[in-house]
């Protein structure tokens, strides 16, 4: 299992971004991944990133390519808070 998967919690570590945390919604190559805060919640927006860009987190969200959507991921941010929080808060 590698440590970048669909629905992880990552922190973006380099750009106008860094420090802040996003949701790994799709894996598109070996090197990059689509992430989104969403920019509602954290502040980041829906974008590739190179994974050598972000860090992962012991946190995951149970997401897939079908409900990987802005609005799916919010409706399973509100029913866990803890998550929630930790995607609201920068280092």
């Amino acid at each position: 299992m590698s440590a970048i998967s669909i629905g992880r919690i990552v922190t973006k570590t380099m750009g106008r971004e860094a420090g802040r945390k996003a949701v790994v919604t799709q894996l598109l190559d070996k090197n990059y991944v689509e992430i989104s805060g969403p920019e509602e919640i954290s502040g980041v927006k829906r974008r590739r990133v190179n994974i050598s860009h972000i860090e992962p987190t012991n946190m995951t969200l149970e997401i897939t390519l079908d409900n990987n959507s802005d609005d799916s991921i919010i409706e399973l941010l509100n029913k866990n808070k803890e998550i929630k929080k930790a995607l609201e808060s920068k280092l």
